[in-house]
């Protein structure tokens, strides 16, 4: 019976002792958690320090947007030793010969109606400033990564010569394009039909933008882009929104989206990066588009952004670029979306109107007046059109030529549909 008692008594002092070991290691590992915690806390508002700077005016938008009217010297371009001397350019020193006087409001198959933004509806910005939207907590805390913020993943350009199955499952994108190369470019332009395509995954996104670029496909890509977009990920909604991108070395290291970092230089204090466009398109229902600009300053070599008639957005410095300092060899025009495979099947994400190219006008989404600058500075008709789509029962691409309309093309679809399991 002693033995016994003995026995539990060992039996109770070891269980007491990995009691004991339990409450440090989970007190321990809290710690450690909550230490994880404001780690993460301070590199979260030390970027937010960043990437807000001290506003002369801030506007809410009805859409939930904050846009800051910050100085024009103060913006994140100038955050980077590169850009300490460097003189903003205020406007360019040439610009495209006919850029948009041609375009008219008024479309050949129907009415397109000229776009704003929402948070122009609650006030502007004043002169000397420029309109950012304010970047939130939760939008950080959404990335994969502070560092991951605001940047697009590796491989996400569209490649028209090589269709390999295996470069689309490895990028997660597809695309339905158009686009020129063998030549030399030193721009590009586009009227846009904007949509607000249906997105069903968080981490998916659909956009419909011009591409310029140069180089090759490889590590050193270089690319300036710009268009409009639905991304979730990005901006917590699903609100359509204008948007500019670039990069130096294929998405690798450099570049970002918008104003998240330094790049892009903007001048204009009456349009915001990454807000809202408003009003849109719908089925069956009055068009809507916007009119994109792309041209390189033969003088400076900065390569500068038009939105419309009348906004000159700003430029990208030349420095920026090493292909690109010369020329563009490629330009592309059309619509991207991430196809996250979930349950194994292809995404139900939209592209452009969420509808296939041969329902035509106020019900697929389209691109129209495309055109290219050339070495002489003037805005032409591109020569050697070609499309491009990786899977065209998911996504497809038809182009046209005529009327006010010039070079243009019908692009999209629902993405899953019985053809596109």
């Amino acid at each position: 019976m002693a033995m016994e008692m003995q026995s539990r008594r060992k039996t109770m002092g070891f269980l007491v002792v990995l009691l004991a070991f339990f409450f440090i290691e989970m007190a321990a590992s809290s710690t450690a958690s909550r230490s994880s915690l404001s780690v993460q806390n301070l590199e979260v508002q030390a970027q937010l320090k960043l990437l807000n700077k001290p506003a002369v005016k801030s506007i809410e938008s009805p859409d939930g947007d904050i846009i800051d009217c910050i100085k024009l010297a103060h913006q994140p371009a100038f955050d980077h030793p590169l850009f300490k001397d460097h003189k903003i350019q205020m406007t360019p020193n040439f610009h495209p010969d006919r850029a948009f006087a041609e375009v008219s409001l008024k479309t050949k198959p129907g009415p397109s109606r000229e776009v704003t933004q929402m948070w122009q509806l609650n006030g502007r910005c004043p002169e000397g400033t420029i309109p950012m939207r304010r970047t939130k907590e939760d939008n950080l805390l959404r990335a994969s990564s502070i560092k991951a913020f605001g940047k697009k993943k590796h491989k996400s350009v569209p490649q028209p010569r090589s269709a390999d199955p295996d470069l689309i499952t490895q990028s997660g994108h597809q695309h339905a394009i158009v686009y020129v190369d063998g030549d030399k470019y030193y721009g590009a332009q586009a009227t846009i039909n904007v949509w607000e395509p249906k997105i069903q995954q968080p981490n998916e996104f659909s956009l419909s933008q011009i591409w310029i670029l140069g180089g090759a496909f490889g590590e050193d890509l270089n690319s300036i882009e710009a268009g409009w977009q639905v991304s979730p990920d990005l901006y917590g909604d699903n609100h359509t929104r204008l948007f500019t991108y670039w990069t130096s070395d294929a998405y690798q290291a450099t570049g970002c989206y918008n104003l998240l970092c330094s790049g892009f230089i903007q001048i204009n204090n009456e349009i915001a990066m990454g807000a809202s466009i408003y009003p849109l398109s719908g089925y069956h229902s009055p068009q809507y588009d916007i009119s994109l600009l792309v041209w390189k300053d033969p003088t400076e070599g900065n390569w500068w952004l038009q939105f419309g008639k009348k906004y000159v957005l700003g430029y990208w410095p030349a420095f920026l670029f090493s292909y690109l300092s010369d020329s563009a060899s490629m330009i592309e025009w059309g619509g991207e979306v991430v196809n996250s495979e979930s349950d194994g099947q292809h995404t139900s994400t939209q592209m452009g109107s969420g509808h296939f190219s041969k329902e035509g006008f106020g019900k697929a989404s389209y691109f129209k007046n495309i055109q290219v600058v050339d070495g002489s500075n003037n805005l032409r008709e591109p020569k050697g059109l070609a499309t491009f789509t990786e899977q065209s029962n998911c996504y497809d691409v038809q182009t046209g030529k005529g009327g006010n309309w010039g070079n243009y093309f019908y692009y999209g679809g629902p993405g899953r549909n019985p053809n596109c399991p």
